[in-house]
């Protein structure tokens, strides 16, 4: 059972403050995404942040572990940009590349009008000008990974679902066919329906290499690696669904997040749990250990917690997508954050 303690809590200014959509609307920073490459934090909001030399994704530096708020820069290459509802990001197994996936969560049968919704994109750490699609459908050449998108429709099973998770780990041992890493996607909705579906922790998986050109191929099927429970966990308050996938590679671990957003008789309540696993946990279907706080009682995230960064061996990044609650909490002296404010908290792992 891990124990975590928090190192420091805060806000980052993601774009310029009052920042509206065309129909005069404020934009408002939700973080749903977060990845260390070794040298930068990049951070994605799942909404779309308007105006020429910005983007959904951008990135600072850390110094003495702490994001530099004036080392701020968004990524701004075509195929990011285009991309809609970012969800997770990751690190492929050798470190040398970026992974960014959307939701999944809605397409249009008829068109193409909703392909921004359904990207696996790649890029090589500290180069996402080379940005690439993942696995786009050959015979329309249109953008988008749709390709992988009937992928998920089969391993999933399901009319609707949601992708919130991305982690790359190393292959399983089983496996054969020669590859560098195993893929996994944390589903957090399925169901019939955007609006008749159940909150779930599942993951979804499949064998890949990458290529000569840096794209990935995948070399197996993509199917179920596992899932698990939230609500059997003593602790847990609410009904959650996985939020955010993350592989620990000094540890050889991996992390699955949960959030909710609940209504209940006190009003609106959001936050979220950590869980964690021994990867070799992960074919054999073992429950995942939930993490708690430095006095032992289950780490309960005051915010809904959206995305996770392995910083080293010992301090994780948390990310929050409260929509439009504006609460600061804890994290802050003042009461309300600004709509260009994403929350954040840095943890330690203690002995």
């Amino acid at each position: 059972m891990l124990r975590t303690e928090i190192i420091t809590e805060g806000t980052l200014t993601c774009f310029s403050p009052g920042l509206q959509y065309e129909d005069g609307s404020p934009v408002n920073v939700e973080v749903s995404a977060v990845v260390f490459d070794g040298h930068r934090l990049l951070l994605a909001s799942d909404k779309p942040i308007p105006g020429e030399g910005r983007s959904a994704v951008f990135a600072f530096d850390l110094v003495e572990g702490v994001p530099d708020p004036d080392s701020h820069r968004f990524l701004t290459a075509d195929a990011i940009r285009r991309a809609v509802k970012y969800e997770d990001f990751a690190l492929t197994v050798d470190g040398r590349y970026i992974l960014a996936t959307t939701g999944f969560d809605r397409i249009d049968d008829e068109s193409h009008d909703l392909n921004v919704y359904n990207h696996l994109l790649i890029w090589p750490v500290g180069e996402p000008e080379r940005v690439q699609v993942v696995d786009p459908d050959p015979r329309d050449g249109v953008e988008g990974s749709l390709e992988l998108r009937r992928k998920l429709d089969d391993a999933i099973g399901l009319p609707y679902y949601k992708i919130e998770g991305l982690a790359a780990v190393p292959a399983s041992p089983e496996l054969d066919e020669p590859c560098d890493g195993l893929l996994l996607f944390g589903v957090r909705e399925q169901g019939r329906a955007h609006d008749d579906f159940d909150y779930v922790a599942r993951v979804v998986g499949v064998h890949y290499r990458t290529t000569a050109a840096g794209n990935l191929e995948f070399v197996d099927e993509l199917r179920e690696r596992y899932r698990f429970d939230p609500s059997e966990y003593a602790g847990v308050r609410h009904i959650c669904g996985l939020s955010s996938l993350e592989y620990d590679p000094f540890n050889d671990r991996l992390y699955l997040m949960a959030s909710f957003e609940v209504a209940d008789e006190h009003g609106e309540q959001i936050g979220g749990y950590l869980w964690s696993m021994a990867l070799a946990d992960l074919s054999r279907g073992t429950p995942p250990s939930i993490v708690e706080d430095v006095h032992g009682e289950v780490l309960e995230f005051e915010h809904k917690a959206e995305g996770l960064a392995v910083l080293d061996a010992e301090r994780l990044f948390v990310a929050y997508d409260n929509d439009r609650d504006m609460s600061l909490g804890r994290i802050d002296q003042r009461d309300e954050r600004e709509a260009c404010e994403a929350p954040y908290t840095l943890l330690r792992i203690v002995p």
